[in-house]
Parts: C-alpha cells; sequence; structure tokens
C-alpha cells in the first residue's frame, strides 16, 4: 500500500482522535459546577467506575441507540448512572453531562497526523458514533479545519456498524472504498467498514493515554511523518 493507493482515510473520534480525558478532573469540574461533595472512600471508586462509563452504557443500550439522538443519549448516560452508581445525585448528574465535552482533548499525535495526510492530497473524513454534536470539540482542539467531512451517527440516523454511516462518507467525499482506509478502536464498530471494501485499522488505547500511535497511519498510506 502506498500514497497513490489511499486517497482517503476516515477516522472515528473517541479513543481514535481524542482522549476521554481524566476522569479525576471530569469529576471535580462536575462537582465544582453543581456544589455537591463526595465522600474521600467512594470518590476513588466513582473516578474509576467513570473512566468506563461507556462501557457500562453498552450493557444498558447494546444497540448504541444512544447515538442516535440528544435526547437518547442523554437519558441512557443518566440510565447508566442510576443503575451502576444510585448514590450519584441528579445534580451531580446533570453537572456530569453538561462538563463531559470539556474533558475531551484532542491526542498529541492527532493533528500533526492529520496535518502530514492533508499536505500529502489525502480527503480525510470523520465517522462517528456520537449524540451529540462535537464540532465544537473539534474546533477547540485543531481538528476541524483539516476534516473534509463530519459524519455524526445522530445526524444520519445510522450507527456503526451500519455500512450506511460508512458509505455517507464516502459519497460525500466521492472516494473509492478501495482506495479509502478507516482508522478507529473498536473491532465491531469500525470493523463494519469492511462491509464496503474498505481496509481498517483498529488502534487500542495506548498506556500513554497522550499518544495514540497514529504514526501507524502515515506508515500505512506511505506518507512522510510532521517535519519531515
Amino acid at each position: 500500500m502506498t500514497s497513490r493507493d489511499v486517497t482517503t482515510v476516515l477516522f472515528d473520534l473517541h479513543t481514535t482522535l481524542v482522549d476521554g480525558g481524566d476522569a479525576d478532573r471530569w469529576l471535580s469540574d462536575a462537582l465544582a459546577r453543581s456544589g455537591s461533595t463526595v465522600p474521600d472512600p467512594a470518590r476513588t471508586d466513582l473516578i474509576a467506575w467513570l473512566d468506563t462509563i461507556w462501557e457500562h452504557a453498552r450493557e444498558h443500550d447494546p444497540t448504541s441507540s444512544r447515538d442516535l439522538s440528544p435526547d437518547v443519549h442523554r437519558a441512557v448516560f443518566e440510565a447508566t448512572i442510576a443503575a451502576g452508581r444510585p448514590d450519584v445525585g441528579p445534580a451531580l448528574v446533570d453537572a456530569l453531562y453538561e462538563v463531559m465535552t470539556d474533558q475531551w482533548w484532542a491526542y498529541d499525535d492527532a493533528v500533526g497526523t492529520l496535518r502530514a495526510l492533508k499536505e500529502a492530497g489525502v480527503a480525510i473524513g470523520l465517522v462517528s458514533n456520537l449524540g451529540v454534536d462535537v464540532r465544537h470539540v473539534l474546533a477547540r482542539e485543531g481538528l476541524l479545519p483539516f476534516l473534509d467531512t463530519v459524519v455524526l451517527s445522530c445526524e444520519l440516523g445510522a450507527v456503526k456498524p451500519d455500512p450506511r454511516i460508512f458509505r455517507a462518507a464516502l459519497d460525500r467525499l466521492g472516494a473509492d472504498p478501495a482506495r479509502t482506509v478507516m482508522v478507529g478502536d473498536n473491532v465491531h464498530d469500525d470493523g463494519g467498514a469492511a462491509a464496503l471494501g474498505i481496509r481498517t485499522l483498529v488502534l487500542p488505547r495506548t498506556d500513554d493515554r497522550r499518544i495514540k500511535g497514529l504514526d501507524a497511519v502515515l506508515r500505512l498510506v506511505d506518507v512522510p511523518p510532521p517535519g519531515d
């Protein structure tokens, strides 16, 4: 595979281009916003639980209906906390949701990777299962200028691995699936691109949560890394 083979790269967002942030800071910000308190022994356990909240959400919403509308997204968030952490009061639940996207930050290698692809003439799309509009996050983190299209499940009405969400990105970009690569972190969801003949690269969360290892994308499509 060379840069001449690949003309388009599609990216997932959460845990691919951006991390969900530090759960300790998330809780601290929500506590400050709500005026709530959590005793120290319970705080450590709550932080660990919040760090995997969307894994818990899958238990209550295995079909990812939360990613089809903002209202359902919030409802699933609240139901997940109610089932797993009934000790968390309504005011803190509201605050956790309100400051949630404030915690999402781009991996240190995200902007450089997108810039290198763009400079090489590669079209770039975002394909994400999300129940909320995150363009403000993309803008804040410096990612939006490099994206040629943003396809969100809550706007399209289809969630990965449904081929329709990948097809929408291809159609918007005028891309050939055989010359496209999908980059994500979830074999099941992002692997749905393979149904359209799109090659898929899965990058799990790294030990260092500041670095994703997105240089693997550049090596795969034979694009020089930033600064070369």
